[in-house]
């Protein structure tokens, strides 16, 4: 590719968290790790040693377009030379060499196209460099304004044509003369869905390579592997072995020649081979050696079982790992399981060992973990793989996810999570995986004690339920309230099929008392019962005993056999008006004779059904288990009404989310982001540290989004307020104008009343002044707005999540009720019909037909992009936003921002630190 003379035009200074000079960490598609990082002055000799050494002849004659001696001496002037806006250029490292570098500059000219250049080490060909490094440029040119890369090849350079065509973004080619002019649009690269599929997948590549270590170890070394029995290295050692693990393990202690009667050795280097996987069990202050001593010796994954590391230990530790591309699971973890017959890893120290199914288990508290398996275990469900996360420094839930998609057998999940590194790219993976298998978590730290506590047990940022429960709405994930609640609804998913999207339930006793709770149960939980129609009720009271009631629910009687039970539930089952059956057994004299026993009819009946079943058995010890059928169905059957009600509801929730079809990122065309981003940029020159926008800038921006903010005008004082609202009372339909006292940097107080005259006015004014202390520098104006349902809309920055938006009532009753729907920004084309049927409100709006409702959505989408485009955007409240039968009317809103950082959250990247330091 060619070299561009140097030019003068200034861009942009350097934003993003990829311009820190101590750059990024992450995986190649070998699962190895590099660090990208801008390139510096002192970066000279590694630059040349590149393009002169580590690289043949061949491939200098493709990166240069032909053999020039100087070439390489040329270009590390170019590029570490004295820093000059118009070129940036990143650096791939490893082990302090340079293996990779990609630049793209800019030229007067043309200051929105930059010439792109790639060279790469011939030993590190096909490993991902050149890709890596490309997303990342891609993400610094858009943060430049720059909006297409171009540059030349020789046309027989089949590398680089396939690095352009695979990297996801369009590419356009115009040959001359052997060689090939390419251009690649930048335009849309951080919403365009072909683009970030190939970034996924790219990372889901490396991502498997990198866990293989960890979860498909050929041999294991267990170090801090102790002498004394119930310890917790030699009980890993001892589960490892007595597992029936199918590789090599060792122990490795220096103070001892045998444990747990195997031999011991002294070091990782007197080892007969290097292990692939270390399991740590050493002291806190030991850690950082023992990770060092692994990387260097060549081991690929680490599992740390140590707790109590602080902040220094804990650097070295990740230090050494991304040092040494080893992945790392804890510290502070109870262990991992692989139970695939061809490896059966049993590296934990619970309490049993994980019996071989398809239930992936990632959980971050141990002792959850321990329950976790033991009732798993108990009911008979099987796990493919057990990860205890522990601080999650490295390996995370989004890792394991990826995994768990891709390994062939596991068709369940069961999270326990604390604390969310990544939470779009979480949600991205779990939107897909959903698709293909439930996804279950426990909705652990809902309270502000909880969150507290999770904040201290894993040093995580606590995180507001209503932004967890918006992660796990739009991640199509299955959210339960307790462990128990967790296994009670896996019993169902995992055995029985899902209900039909309209979630219809029939409940069927053989006494009146337990049907009529369960039916109480299920309506509560929000599911529907429907009444039976006149044809089916009638068929069922011929075929039951007299007294019976055919209802909904229906009481077959203690007289009921398990031959009427089973006619019963296949009428049900095919009369077409139901989605689920629950069947009630209470224990009657009646029951004690076997063949009068209404249970029979479960077991020894079809246990197959179209319809997913159910049954509740008041008297069973256990709060879930299952009943085995004779062609070996599994139905769930449980000891509480309410736990069968809530295992239904979580059931028809994911029938309810597969029916939907998935949903793209909705498209906002009409906006202008470039402007509000001057705009912002504007206000933050002024006011370094931001602030509350001013009236004027907060209309203006939100015009940037198209967002129907009513007609307001300024006025400084008490005869400019009086023209105002005489002109504008008429605009609001309403014959009223609405007063709004104004102090620089203050939210705006509006008057407790609207006016209708010249008078009222002049008294509004006079007692905004007044509230105020004097200290009111004028008054917005407005009309009032004709009558509709008053909302109000809310973005918030969380540090974790990015922005929130949030849709609910305005005002004192919307606080007290709490009625609000929330979403991750950015929203997808479902998102805002959603978050409106939530609403408790929805009733009350003039009209609920998508088309009527279709300018409140399209204000829904403005917001969210405007939350998305604008990280600086720390808080944002439209409200009220009136809707009524002629459109939506926002009649005030308030706009706060600081200096931010952007944040791609799909740029590939691996943990940057600690927990103990930042999330992320």
């Amino acid at each position: 590719m060619t070299e561009q003379p140097a030019s003068t035009v200034p861009s942009p200074a350097p934003r993003g968290r990829a311009d820190r000079a101590s750059g990024e960490e992450a995986l190649l598609t070998d699962g190895s790790t590099v660090r990208i990082r801008p390139l510096t002055p002192a970066d000279r000799p590694q630059v040349l040693a590149l393009h002169a050494d580590r690289m043949s002849d061949a491939s200098r004659r493709l990166r240069f377009l032909g053999s020039s001696r100087r070439a390489p001496e040329l270009t590390a002037d170019r590029l570490c030379g004295p820093p000059r806006p118009e070129l940036y250029a990143l650096g791939a490292w490893t082990a302090g060499v340079l293996v990779g570098e990609a630049d793209f500059e800019t030229a007067a000219e043309q200051p929105d196209t930059a010439e792109l250049a790639v060279a790469v080490a011939d030993a590190w060909h096909h490993r991902g460099v050149g890709s890596l490094l490309l997303e990342y440029l891609v993400h610094a040119a858009r943060e430049r304004g720059v909006a297409a890369f171009e540059a030349d090849a020789l046309a027989g350079n089949s590398a680089v044509h396939r690095l352009f065509s695979d990297l996801g973004l369009p590419v356009h080619r115009r040959y001359r003369e052997g060689e090939v002019r390419v251009q690649v649009p930048l335009a849309g690269a951080d919403t365009d869905e072909h683009y970030l599929r190939a970034v996924e997948e790219r990372g889901r590549t490396a991502d498997l390579a990198s866990l293989a270590a960890l979860l498909r170890p050929h041999s294991v070394a267990v170090l801090g592997a102790s002498r004394r029995s119930g310890s917790v290295g030699q009980s890993v050692l001892r589960k490892i072995r007595d597992g029936g693990f199918r590789g090599e393990v060792w122990a490795v202690n220096p103070h001892a020649e045998r444990v747990a009667d195997m031999p011991s050795y002294p070091s990782l280097e007197a080892l007969p081979r290097i292990p692939e996987l270390a399991v740590l069990a050493v002291p806190a202050a030991a850690v950082p050696a023992a990770a060092e001593e692994c990387g260097r010796a060549g081991v690929h994954g680490l599992v740390v079982l140590t707790s109590g590391l602080d902040a220094d230990q804990a650097r070295q530790l990740l230090h050494s790992c991304r040092a040494h591309s080893m992945r790392l699971v804890g510290p502070n973890s109870l262990g991992i399981a692989q139970t695939d017959p061809a490896v059966r890893l049993d590296a934990e120290f619970g309490g049993a060992f994980p019996q071989p199914g398809t239930a992936g288990v990632a959980v971050q508290s141990g002792g959850v973990g321990i329950a976790l398996l033991e009732q798993l275990a108990w009911l008979g469900i099987g796990v493919s793989t057990f990860v205890s996360l522990g601080d999650k420094y490295d390996v995370s839930a989004n890792d394991l996810l990826q995994w768990w998609e891709s390994d062939d057998r596991t068709n369940l999940a069961l999270l326990h999570l604390e604390s969310f590194g990544n939470p779009r790219a979480f949600a991205r993976t779990a939107r897909r995986v959903t698709r293909r298998f439930p996804v279950l978590t426990v909705d652990a730290g809902r309270s502000s004690a909880g969150r507290r506590g999770a904040a201290a047990h894993t040093a995580a940022a606590a995180v507001p339920a209503v932004t967890r429960a918006a992660l796990f709405d739009q991640a199509g994930i299955t959210a339960t309230r307790s462990v128990a609640e967790l296994v009670e609804t896996a019993a169902l998913l995992h055995a029985q099929p899902l209900p039909a999207e309209r979630g219809a339930i029939a409940v069927v006793s053989n006494a009146a008392g337990i049907g009529i709770l369960t039916a109480d149960a299920c309506v509560e939980a929000g599911l529907h019962l429907p009444g039976l129609p006149d044809r089916l009720a009638d068929r069922l009271r011929r075929a039951l005993p007299g007294g019976a009631g055919t209802g909904n629910p229906v009481d077959i009687t203690p007289a009921a056999g398990p031959d009427e039970l089973l006619h019963c539930l296949d009428l049900l089952e095919h009369s077409g008006t139901m989605d689920a059956l629950v069947v009630c057994l209470v224990p009657t004299a009646l029951t004690a004779d076997p063949d009068r026993d209404p249970l029979r009819a479960l077991l020894d009946g079809p246990g197959r059904r179209r319809l997913p079943v159910a049954a509740v058995r008041i008297d069973q010890q256990a709060p879930v288990g299952f009943l085995t059928a004779r062609d070996g169905t599994l139905i769930p059957a449980y000891a509480d009404s309410r736990s069968v009600a809530s295992a239904l509801t979580a059931a028809h929730a994911r029938a309810r989310m597969l029916a939907r079809p998935a949903s793209a990122e909705a498209e906002l065309p009409d906006c202008d982001p470039a402007a509000a981003q001057r705009l912002v940029d504007g206000f933050l020159a002024e006011r370094p540290n931001g602030g509350l926008l001013d009236p004027a800038r907060t209309a203006d921006l939100l015009e940037c989004y198209r967002l129907p903010l009513t007609t307001t005008v300024w006025a400084p004082n008490e005869h400019t307020a009086v023209l105002a609202a005489r002109s504008l009372r008429l605009l609001g339909h309403s014959g009223r104008a609405v007063l709004s006292a104004h102090r620089a940097g203050q939210p705006a107080r509006e008057s407790s009343r609207a006016v209708r005259s010249d008078a009222e006015t002049r008294d509004a004014f006079r007692e905004s002044t007044a509230s105020s202390g004097g200290r009111t520098t004028g008054v917005l104006v407005r009309p009032a707005a004709a009558p509709g349902v008053d909302l109000r809309i809310d973005v918030r920055q969380d540090e974790v999540f990015g922005p929130l938006v949030l849709l609910g009532l305005d005002g004192p009753t919307g606080e007290l009720l709490d009625d609000r729907a929330a979403r991750l920004a950015p929203l997808t084309e479902a998102d805002p019909a959603a978050m409106v049927a939530e609403l408790h409100a929805e009733p009350l709006f003039p009209s609920r037909r998508p088309a009527d409702l279709a300018e409140l959505h399209r204000v829904l989408v403005g917001v969210s992009r405007m939350a998305t485009d604008l990280p600086q955007l720390t808080e944002a409240r439209l409200g009220p936003v009136v809707v009524r039968s002629d459109g939506v009317l926002c009649t005030d809103a308030l706009i706060r921002v600081e200096p931010r950082l952007p944040f791609d959250p799909y740029l590939r990247r691996l943990r940057r630190r600690p927990l103990t330091e930042a999330s992320g």
